[in-house]
């Protein structure tokens, strides 16, 4: 009897810092019924990776490791389980599989339903395309379903130039709002470029200072971070509403907001292939545009978490898997 088949994959062992992620031989995972076996093209590298590579982001749905991180997939399904018909062997697809279950997305293959993943837009490569899903699912989810905003709103978009947040900027516009961004000034025109109405140098002014009167925060950094979550109400008209990604919404931020007569929501992204397939279209119309600062190789995973962690990327970095 022959052996189970294998597949390169970045593995950890342990939590820690980036040093921890290591090249392994593992098992290669076979699709069952309803699931679609995808070789790995790219995977996109996003804060929860290295924040669950530390023990925390989605450890707590991962569990004691070993285990194999990363949620963003673009490449090519390979086998189709039974009762699969949206997809078929040899389609270029891209998805956000199983979030916050492990998806294994730094590995040669992962095996997820169908429906969690879309078909690939045709104006994107691989690299590009794994840059995508969780980041462009959150900010879509984030703006549409959990704030509804609409035409003639104004939206504040921190951590505007990052992953999340030059989507977040392209989409609030898309919607017809308002969009101001909070960045670094050389990152300025950049935003500008992708919609952005304003645009404030976080470093150079406090952000409450000079913003009033928005309709919805997008909360990309949170209260972690020099408590720009609560900090962030002070901008908000009555019945404004902020949307805390990261941190989530404490008890002391939600009775803050409450005080004010503003809703605070705490948002999580879950898989969405419809939406991603809407994204696509998007993305093929040439209304949102991709932004990947590096593609580096598997083996370099570590570094790619470095680099993500200083906190500096513009858009998104990404790994190249297969060719």
């Amino acid at each position: 009897m022959s052996s189970r088949p294998t597949m390169r994959a970045i593995s950890q062992d342990t939590f820690g810092g980036p040093e921890v992620l290591h090249l392994a031989q593992v098992p290669r995972p076979e699709p069952l019924p309803t699931e679609v076996l995808v070789r790995v093209r790219s995977a996109g590298v996003n804060p929860v990776d290295w924040k669950t590579r530390e023990g925390g982001g989605m450890a707590g749905a991962l569990g004691e490791p070993p285990f194999i991180l990363g949620w963003d997939v673009s490449g090519v399904v390979e086998e189709a389980g039974f009762g699969v018909h949206t997809l078929e062997v040899g389609d270029e697809v891209f998805g956000m599989p199983w979030f916050p279950r492990q998806a294994g997305a730094y590995a040669e293959y992962v095996t997820a339903p169908s429906r969690q993943f879309a078909r690939k837009p045709a104006a994107l490569d691989h690299d590009r395309a794994a840059a995508v899903p969780l980041a462009a699912l959150t900010a879509w989810q984030s703006l549409v379903d959990a704030a509804h905003v609409g035409a003639g709103q104004r939206v504040l978009i921190h951590a505007a130039a990052g992953g999340v947040g030059h989507f977040a900027v392209q989409i609030a516009k898309h919607l017809g709002a308002h969009v101001i961004g909070t960045a670094r000034a050389a990152k300025h025109d950049w935003l500008r470029s992708l919609g952005a109405d304003e645009v404030v140098d976080y470093t150079a002014v406090r952000f409450e200072d000079v913003v009033r009167d928005v309709d919805v925060v997008l909360d990309l950094v949170g209260d972690g971070h020099d408590a720009t979550s609560t900090r962030s109400l002070k901008t908000l008209r009555p019945g404004g509403t902020i949307i805390a990604v990261p941190s989530g919404v404490s008890p002391e931020l939600l009775d803050a907001a409450r005080a004010r007569g503003l809703r605070a929501k705490a948002y999580l992204v879950e898989p969405d292939g419809a939406g991603l397939a809407r994204i696509a279209s998007l993305i093929d119309k040439g209304a949102l545009q991709v932004e990947v600062e590096d593609v580096l190789p598997l083996a370099d995973a570590g570094e790619a978490h470095r680099r993500g962690e200083e906190g500096r990327t513009r858009g998104k970095l990404v790994l190249r898997v297969t060719d």
